[in-house]
């Protein structure tokens, strides 16, 4: 064992093992790992690779089966009771009790820690200020925002003022506004009070502000090192391509799975390109191609390259099974605009929110909906899947005035959730066969619909698994297949992605993008920047109105400045929602 004094996690070949519909599953195998005291570390790795099941055992939440860890020297199984004062655990869904105000949470949560009556006030005043959450202390916490509530879990954990703060995945689902905001609470506890911080995190450029990054993949340690030795591995592998001739979308669409071509991913205005050989492979994209429509510029790596070609070695791609989808067409062919949303508003008692709204969407196009946690996303969503009534202004989809028929106009739309909305207790194949009778599906239709799914989505190997217990990869592809079993016209994404690995955004988008090319409409909000680069127009909202509308690259283009020739479109998002809220 390494030094106590300047440790303060260590694992020490330690393995665990979960018990699931008559199958053991190794979570962790043989695991050897130390966090020296004052660092911040991210765990990286695939949907079911063993980062939460590492958090909880160093929380002394579960127990391993072989091995031992030890937290500032202290034995997890042995003595649990006094490594349970110098953590601080902050779980995916952290514990907040929605129906008391902020203030009441903290106060719970301080009797919890036996925090004392003394020292309340001023850690209370402290946190709220650093959070800003100072003007909501007698909110209740199920009318916080989703970043919100991020902030007010991560108060509570703060307030025992932990020596090791462990947090899993704290900014799943959080606009780029408030994951800085967090990002900046968080450094500042590493350097005012030398916390150690050990997190997992699904966004890589969060992993790339730490000082270690260990990647995971089915419960083994893949690799262990500094961001920057990380992406030093892939210098000289990294390019941006365009084709004068092709979208960025069908650009994409051709590299991915060619020899030679470890990853393919839009960025910006190219498709940024990872290559298994110092030099870029020729390019074969059509028959005729013409080399001189290709343009090529090497870029500098980054972490994500090195955590994809890593991982590919492990996990060679595999081409996605191609969607064939019959779209069922209600509309002639000149009637393009298969969404009308004019003037709409939306109130909930004498809260506004959402605010006249006015957009149309295409067939066959993909358009985003992005905008800060509590903008009014959602709610538009719901007005537009006929979920909920709109107060004022018109909705169409598909010709159908959701006022007058939201039951036809529903019948064409194929909606996934936020949260995982499958039946969590059923099977794969129970799921499937649910949702599609819910359609109207049935017989030989049906028994069609779920062998399609089954294969479409690669879930055969899971056909009998419980749905609730699958990693969160799996859960995306089974809630997807159950949301286009009646071949919708238009798709509705509410946030599909959030908390999912690289790979599994990289397969979904891939489907995403065939859906689209097949003439089905997608709607879709996301909190990762990256993939709104993927949508052909997209809108900001901001306080349930529209702050700007306009292509990836038009938006970008209204920020850019001589001190910001070239920015990202997370650059973007946040100088536009931040100069609104000055």
């Amino acid at each position: 064992m390494t030094n106590a004094a300047n440790t303060a996690l260590e694992f020490h070949q330690v393995s665990k093992q979960f018990t699931t519909e008559q199958r053991v599953i190794d979570a962790l195998q043989n695991i050897s790992l130390s966090v020296t005291t004052g660092t911040v570390m991210a765990l990286v790795g695939p949907d079911g690779a063993g980062k939460t099941t590492l958090l909880r055992l160093a929380a002394g939440l579960l127990l391993p089966a072989s091995g031992d860890i030890q937290v500032f020297g202290f034995d997890t199984e042995q003595q649990a009771e006094f490594i349970h004062a110098q953590i601080g655990y902050m779980p995916q869904r952290f514990g907040l009790y929605e129906d008391l105000s902020v203030a009441e949470n903290l106060n719970l949560y301080s009797d919890l820690h036996n925090v004392s009556q003394a020292e309340r006030q001023k850690r209370f005043e402290e946190l709220m200020q650093m959070t800003g959450l100072s003007p909501f202390t007698e909110r209740l916490a199920g009318h916080l925002s989703g970043g919100m509530k991020q902030k007010l879990g991560l108060a509570c954990t703060l307030l025992s003022q932990p020596r090791l703060l462990l947090l899993d995945e704290p900014s799943v689902g959080v606009d780029p506004v408030s994951r800085r905001e967090l990002w900046s609470i968080i450094e500042h506890q590493v350097k005012q009070n030398d916390m150690t911080v050990v997190l997992s995190t699904a966004y890589l450029d969060e992993a790339e502000r730490c000082a270690e990054v260990v990647l995971f993949d089915q419960g083994e340690i893949l690799a262990h090192d500094s961001p920057k030795n990380f992406s030093d591995q892939m210098r000289g592998h990294c390019y941006l391509v365009r084709h004068t001739a092709l979208s960025n979308r069908d650009l994409q669409n051709h590299l991915s799975g060619q020899p030679g071509i470890i990853d393919a991913v839009i960025q910006g205005e190219n498709v940024r390109v990872i290559s298994s050989n110092p030099e870029l492979p020729a390019i074969d994209i059509l028959k005729d191609n013409d080399a001189t429509k290709i343009k090529s510029t090497p870029t500098e790596p980054r972490l994500e390259d090195s955590f994809i070609a890593l991982l590919r070695k492990r996990h060679p791609v595999n081409a996605t099974p191609e969607i064939h989808v019959a779209v069922k067409s209600g509309t002639t062919e000149n009637q393009e605009e298969v969404i009308r949303v004019d003037g709409v508003d939306r109130w909930f008692g004498d809260f506004q929110a959402v605010k006249k709204l006015h957009f149309t969407v295409k067939r066959g196009e993909i358009f985003g909906l992005l905008g800060a946690n509590g903008a009014g996303k959602t709610t538009t969503f719901r007005m537009l899947c006929g979920l909920l009534p709109a107060s004022n202004g018109s909705l169409s989809v598909v010709g159908v005035d959701l006022r007058k028929a939201a039951a036809k106009a529903r019948a064409r739309i194929g909606y996934m959730s936020q949260k995982f909305s499958l039946y969590a207790n059923l099977s794969v194949i129970e799921n499937l066969k649910f949702f599609s009778s819910a359609y109207g599906l049935k017989n030989q239709h049906q028994q069609k619909r779920i062998s399609w799914a089954l294969e479409q989505f690669e879930l055969e190997t899971e056909i009998n698994s419980t749905s609730g217990d699958l990693p969160l990869g799996f859960k995306q592809r089974l809630a997807m297949a159950c949301a286009l079993m009646h071949e919708p016209e238009i798709l509705f994404l509410d946030e599909p992605t959030s908390g999912v690995d690289p790979l599994a955004r990289r397969q979904f988008w891939n489907r995403t993008n065939q859906l689209a090319a097949s003439g089905v409409t997608v709607l879709v909000t996301t909190h990762f920047m990256e993939e709104a680069e993927y949508c052909d127009r997209l809108v900001i909202m901001v306080q349930g109105d529209i702050l700007i509308a306009g292509t990836p690259s038009e938006i970008k283009h209204q920020v850019a400045s001589p001190q910001m020739p070239d920015p990202t479109m997370e650059d973007a998002f946040i100088q536009l929602v931040e100069s609104k809220q000055l």
